[in-house]
């Protein structure tokens, strides 16, 4: 009786083709379930203000952004309105000119400068909010790596109502 020959080769080309057949199986299954939507923050609704003004700048010298998009399919939105709020230089997260909306562009992108963010207590951290309707309701409340940073991003995956 002969033995087949297999060679490093043949079983790297053998793994890689199994590996592939794996692959294409799963891809469909994982598009269909598509980008899962944001979960809201525990936290992230304290000091919330329905209806804040829409905004083009809150101070200078700290700029939030992020990105807004469906969930699913992952599609930007634009004409979103997001809530921001934080404990900044000019006082705490119930401050009014610590409040104010924006609206995100085309891309789904959103951006806003305000003033430098301090701990509240202990953390700096940074509200925002989505809850026109339209889509589920998100609160997010992201923490700040340092007191130091000039800069923080947060994203939205809304999921339709």
């Amino acid at each position: 009786m002969r033995l087949p020959f297999h060679d490093r080769r043949s079983f790297i080309l053998a793994t890689g083709v199994t590996g592939l057949g794996l692959a294409l199986g799963s891809g469909p299954a994982l598009a269909a379930q598509g980008l899962p939507p944001t979960e809201s923050m525990r936290g992230g609704s304290n000091n919330y203000r329905p209806n804040a003004p829409l905004v083009d700048r809150l101070g200078s010298g700290f700029v939030m952004s992020g990105t807004v998009r469906r969930a699913g399919d992952g599609a930007p939105l634009e004409g979103v309105r997001i809530q921001i709020w934080a404990a900044t230089t000019l006082g705490g997260e119930r401050e009014p000119r610590n409040h104010g909306s924006v609206l995100t562009r085309a891309d789904g992108s959103f951006r806003l400068e305000m003033e430098q963010i301090v701990p509240n207590f202990g953390q700096p951290h940074a509200h925002l909010a989505y809850d026109d309707g339209a889509f589920e309701t998100v609160f997010l409340r992201p923490v700040m790596p340092s007191a130091s940073d000039t800069s923080l991003s947060a994203d939205f995956v809304l999921q339709p109502v």
